[in-house]
C-alpha cells in the first residue's frame, strides 16, 4: 500500500472511529475540547507510523488507545505540575499507576455509553441550542465545520466561532460529564433529538465529497436514537424520531446504483427497501401514537416516510395524504425547507402548475438563498411543464451551488435533458 493509499485508508478510518475516540477521552478527561485534542494527537500518531508500519488489524482500538496514553500522559503531567484533575477523584488516581480497562469502567454511570453520555453534555443548558447542535455534529458526527455549515445554511466563520465558544463553555469542571436525570433530562431532549436528526441527514444525503451517503452516520444516529428510546420510553417524540430515521434508511439500498449514482425516489426498485427496518419504523410510530405524539414534528415526519414505505409502485403512491401531513408540519415547525417539501408533495397530488406559485414565493427567503434544492425543485417543475429554457437555467444554477459530486453530476444530467422532448414527469 502506497503512502498516498494509507493516508485515504486513515482518513475513512478516521471519519468512521473519531466519534468514538473523543467519547471514550471525554470520559476520561472530563473536558470534551481536550479529547478532541488527545483523539487528534492520535490521528497525527496513525498518520506518522502506519505509512511504514502498515494499517492495524484493529485500527479504531489502535487509535483509541493511543489517545488513551496521551489522556494518561496529559493527566500525569497536570498532576506532577500540582494541577489535579479534581473532578476525577480516586479513580483517575488508579488510572494513572494501571490502565485496566475496569479501573476506566468505573468511571461509567449506568448508562454505559459513552456516545450517549457525549451527546447530553454537549447539550449542556450553559449553551445555546445552536451551539449544542454544532459541538455534537463536530464531535459525533465527524462532519467538518463546513458541512455544519452547509446544514445550518450559515456562513463557516459562524459555525466555527460558535463550536470554539462552546467547547470553552463545556470546559469548567462544574460541568458534569453524564447524561442527566429527572428534570434535566426532558430540558435537553429536544436538542439532542435535533441533533441525532441532523447527523443522520448528512449521513442520508451528504453535503459535500464524492459520496452521495454516508451510510455510517445514519447507523450511529439509528443506534443512538434506538439507546435513547430505552431511556426515555415515554416520550413520544423519541419515537416519532426513531420511526423516521428507520423509514428513511429503508430506503438506502435502492438509492444509489451500483456505481454510486444517485436514484431518485420514483425510479427506485422498491423490492430492494429494507422490510426490516420498514417494520422497525411503523412500530415505533405506533407507539409514538399510543403515548399521544402522532402530531409531534418528528412523527408526522416519520408518517409522510410511511406513506412512501407503504407504496409498493410509485404510482400507488398518497400524495394528497403526503401534501396534507406536510400542511400540518409546516403548523408545528414553520420552515421554508418543510413549505419546499410541501409544495413538492403539491406538485404531485395536483400537478405542476398548482406547486409552481408556492415555490417562487419562496424564492426570497433568506435560509434558501443558498439552498440547492430551491432551484432543483423549480427545475423540476419547468421541466414537467415543458418550459424547458427555464428549466435548464434552473438546474445549471442547482448544480453551481450544491457541493455533493454526485448530486452535482445527477443535475448537470438534467440540465443536459432539458434539451430533449420531454417524456415523463418526475419529482427531484
Amino acid at each position: 500500500m502506497t503512502t498516498h493509499d494509507t493516508h485515504r485508508a486513515i482518513d475513512a478510518i478516521w471519519k468512521i472511529e473519531s466519534p468514538r475516540i473523543i467519547a471514550t477521552i471525554a470520559r476520561m478527561v472530563r473536558d470534551v475540547g481536550l479529547a478532541e485534542e488527545l483523539a487528534q494527537d492520535a490521528l497525527v500518531a496513525a498518520l506518522e507510523q502506519w505509512p511504514d508500519q502498515g494499517v492495524p488489524r484493529n485500527p479504531g482500538a489502535w487509535l483509541t488507545q493511543t489517545a488513551k496514553r496521551r489522556a494518561v500522559d496529559r493527566i500525569r503531567r497536570e498532576r506532577m505540575a500540582g494541577r489535579k484533575l479534581e473532578a476525577l477523584g480516586q479513580d483517575m488516581e488508579g488510572l494513572l499507576e494501571s490502565e485496566d480497562e475496569r479501573l476506566i469502567d468505573r468511571l461509567d454511570d449506568d448508562i454505559g455509553d459513552d456516545m450517549l453520555r457525549l451527546i447530553f453534555t454537549a447539550c449542556h443548558p450553559v449553551l445555546s441550542v445552536e451551539a449544542q447542535v454544532a459541538l455534537t455534529l463536530r464531535l459525533l458526527g465527524g462532519l467538518s465545520t463546513d458541512e455544519i455549515a452547509r446544514a445550518f445554511l450559515l456562513p463557516e466563520p459562524t459555525i466555527a466561532q460558535r463550536i470554539v465558544r462552546a467547547k470553552r463553555s463545556l470546559a469548567p469542571p462544574g460541568i458534569a460529564y453524564e447524561v442527566p436525570r429527572g428534570a434535566q433530562l426532558g430540558e435537553r431532549l429536544a436538542a439532542v433529538l435535533r441533533v441525532l436528526y441532523l447527523i443522520f441527514n448528512e449521513g442520508y444525503a451528504a453535503t459535500a465529497g464524492g459520496d452521495w451517503m454516508r451510510p455510517a452516520l445514519c447507523e450511529e444516529a439509528q443506534r443512538l436514537g434506538r439507546v435513547l428510546a430505552e431511556l426515555v420510553p415515554d416520550e413520544p417524540e423519541v419515537h416519532g424520531l426513531v420511526a423516521l430515521m428507520e423509514l428513511q434508511a429503508s430506503r438506502m439500498g435502492a438509492r444509489v446504483d451500483a456505481h454510486g449514482e444517485p436514484i431518485l425516489l420514483l425510479e427506485q426498485d422498491r423490492r430492494r427497501w429494507d422490510r426490516l427496518l420498514i417494520g422497525r419504523g411503523e412500530k415505533a410510530l405506533a407507539r409514538a401514537t399510543r403515548l399521544g405524539g402522532e402530531r409531534g414534528p418528528y412523527a408526522l415526519q416519520a408518517a409522510i416516510a410511511a406513506c412512501h414505505a407503504r407504496a409498493t409502485r410509485a404510482e400507488d403512491t398518497d400524495w394528497s395524504r403526503i401534501a396534507n401531513l406536510y400542511a400540518e408540519l409546516v403548523v408545528v415547525l414553520p420552515s421554508p425547507v418543510v413549505e419546499l417539501n410541501r409544495a413538492m408533495a403539491v406538485s404531485m397530488a395536483e400537478g405542476p402548475a398548482a406547486a409552481l406559485p408556492l415555490v417562487e414565493a419562496l424564492a426570497d427567503e433568506p435560509a434558501l438563498r443558498d439552498y440547492h434544492l430551491l432551484p432543483s425543485v423549480l427545475g423540476d417543475l419547468f421541466f414537467r411543464l415543458g418550459r424547458l429554457d427555464k428549466a435548464r437555467d434552473a438546474f445549471r444554477r442547482a448544480a453551481a451551488m450544491t457541493r455533493n459530486e454526485r448530486e452535482r453530476r445527477l443535475l448537470e444530467a438534467r440540465v443536459e435533458a432539458c434539451g430533449q422532448p420531454l417524456e415523463a414527469e418526475r419529482p427531484a
